[in-house]
């Protein structure tokens, strides 16, 4: 494939060449040779998005999502690869339904995928022996949605993480706290974390930070040199003092302004959807979550560079390049020869209206439901073939 007349994220002009699913060449005035012309009509080409959080409820709720509808709603999101979260049923606490998700991620074929591991088996709050046979291509553990609530438990897992090479991804919440305070619920749960990180020395991904305290606390602990990475969500981005149930909560603005900051300070490491499919009836019932595959990219470009001026390429590093190397996807995340033709051309000029009738995903928990947004996904590639188009 040739992809005519494009732009990069800093708004130069540029052809690329694709063949056998890489990125051949960049240039002005390529020509094809026998490759399918595509005209991008002066497009904006970015690097396919990485969702490093990401919920596709398979096995044993694919009444809310399953790997076909996730993998159909990344690819119209612009991503070729997300991050799987293990609050499954059962719980995702074994190399053998990691692999089995995997497979069939892989078999579906619009949009890569690696399945995280339960830190504690089954959620229980205190099995840890499963970390010590896990297979080396699992590498990321986490109690997604939970967070393990023994600081004894967290210690000896963040010893087993070091001395196995495994990446920890928390869940900061206190659930003892919670009920009454969020927001503390959180912070503690945080600088626990830091704590142990720096201990121990395994690496820490901090998921959805959301409150003040918790980035200033990160932003800290990196420039004493702790392991630690982290995301937060497009919607702890967009809304404040907003009634939507998700986990954590939607906070106040000067949590929004906060985060904000850290995103131009280089704390923030990705942008992750936190894609958290459910049912009208159990999001009336209090469900926590809200699908977000489909609009990241349009709430995250209106909100980031439209409203604060962010440099869309640092908008392409959150959402692409930082997240894939966190992965350890070491050719992905870059519009640059030799690497993957994983690639999102967008659209950065023309206003539209978010529907969540007519999103791919199963679920309609979308609170952007007649938002108008700016960025908008017309094609996805995934190794140099479209997986979605406009």
């Amino acid at each position: 494939m040739l992809l005519k007349n494009a732009r990069l994220a800093d708004g130069r002009p540029v052809d690329v060449l694709v063949r056998d699913g890489r990125i051949a060449a960049l240039g002005l005035e390529l020509t094809a040779a026998g490759e399918e012309v595509v005209d991008c009509a002066g497009r904006t080409l970015l690097p396919a998005f990485v969702d490093l959080h990401c919920h596709w409820r398979t096995p044993g709720f694919e009444y809310k999502e399953d790997i076909a509808t996730g993998s159909s709603a990344a690819a119209a999101g612009g991503y070729t690869f997300v991050n799987l979260m293990p609050n499954t049923k059962p719980v995702c606490s074994s190399a053998d339904i990691a692999h089995r998700v995997m497979a069939e991620a892989e078999r579906v074929g619009l949009c890569g995928a690696n399945q995280t591991v339960s830190i504690t088996e089954n959620f229980d709050g205190h099995t840890l022996d499963h970390l010590k046979t896990l297979p080396e291509d699992l590498k990321f553990i986490t109690e997604d949605g939970k967070g393990v609530q023994s600081g004894a438990v967290m210690a000896r897992a963040f010893a087993i993480a070091a001395q196995r090479g495994l990446v920890i991804m928390s869940h900061a919440e206190d659930m003892d706290i919670s009920p009454w305070d969020y927001r503390l619920a959180e912070n503690i749960e945080t600088v626990r974390n830091l704590h142990l990180c720096e201990y121990y020395g395994a690496r820490l991904h901090m998921c959805h930070v959301s409150t003040k305290e918790a980035v200033e606390a990160i932003g800290a602990a990196r420039w004493k040199g702790v392991p630690v990475t982290c995301e937060v969500t497009p919607h702890h981005l967009w809304f404040a003092d907003f009634d939507y149930r998700v986990n954590p909560p939607i906070r106040k603005p000067d949590d929004v302004a906060a985060l904000i900051e850290a995103i131009r300070l280089g704390v923030v490491d990705a942008i992750a959807t936190d894609h958290a499919p459910h049912t009208d009836q159990e999001k009336a019932a209090g469900a926590a979550g809200m699908v977000g595959l489909e609009t990241a990219f349009g709430v995250c470009y209106t909100k980031l560079c439209k409203e604060n001026g962010l440099p869309l390429a640092r908008l392409a590093e959150l959402m692409s390049t930082a997240p894939a190397g966190i992965l350890g996807l070491s050719d992905h995340g870059r519009v640059a020869v030799g690497f993957a033709a994983d690639l999102a051309l967008v659209e950065l000029d023309t206003p539209y209206t978010v529907d969540k009738n007519a999103l791919h995903s199963k679920s309609h928990n979308c609170p952007y439901h007649g938002t108008q947004l700016f960025g908008r996904v017309d094609m996805t590639l995934k190794g140099g073939r479209v997986t979605w188009k406009r």
